[in-house]
């Protein structure tokens, strides 16, 4: 490992509205200035993730996903092990987190703990700003994350801790920026 014990990655772009979400709360949790938390913004592809998430004893991912039906601005947390045997196109790219891992599994570039905390979208067309349902949501997903930290003892949870939905009864993907593709997160 190089010397950091979790990294928090926020995947998106920050140019389609809504799939901003991740990079809007990694910037917000940088200002923190955590001891041992690396931050970082990733457009989700692959090799990206590989690089950033690679040694850490803990990664989350901060990620949007669209879901139907949708509640834009509910929070989703789910594991590495859910993500398991899942291949579905997940950006522009046509992959994403559940490539990324057979894949770092194979070079030996998986943290040791992955979590995503996702968020469902509203809009994510080419424009700047979140939503108001998700906007409203940045706090409670900070909170989401910071209560990941203080789990493994690395930060404390100074907020109140979230408990988001675990993805029964929705189905829901990653934004994608070219049709058909995205990959469903649950």
């Amino acid at each position: 490992m190089t010397g950091r014990r979790a990294v928090v990655i926020g995947v998106g772009n920050e140019y389609r509205r809504d799939d901003a979400v991740g990079p809007v709360v990694v910037h917000r949790l940088e200002r923190l200035g955590i001891p041992d938390v690396s931050v970082a913004v990733c457009d989700g592809e692959p090799t990206g993730l590989l690089d950033l998430w690679a040694g850490a004893d803990l990664a989350v991912v901060v990620d949007a996903v669209l879901c139907e039906p949708s509640t834009p601005g509910r929070i989703w947390r789910t594991t590495i092990e859910a993500l398991r045997g899942r291949t579905y196109a997940a950006s522009s790219h046509a992959l994403g987190i559940p490539d990324a891992v057979p894949l770092g599994r194979i070079l030996g570039r998986v943290p040791a703990e992955l979590v995503v905390v996702a968020v469902e979208a509203e809009v994510v067309d080419l424009g700047v700003g979140l939503s108001d349902p998700v906007a409203a949501a940045v706090p409670e997903v900070l909170a989401a994350v910071l209560t990941e930290l203080a789990r493994v003892g690395i930060a404390s949870a100074h907020t109140r801790p979230t408990s988001p939905d675990s993805g029964n009864g929705h189905s829901c993907k990653r934004p994608s920026h070219q049709e058909p593709g995205p990959s469903p997160h649950e």
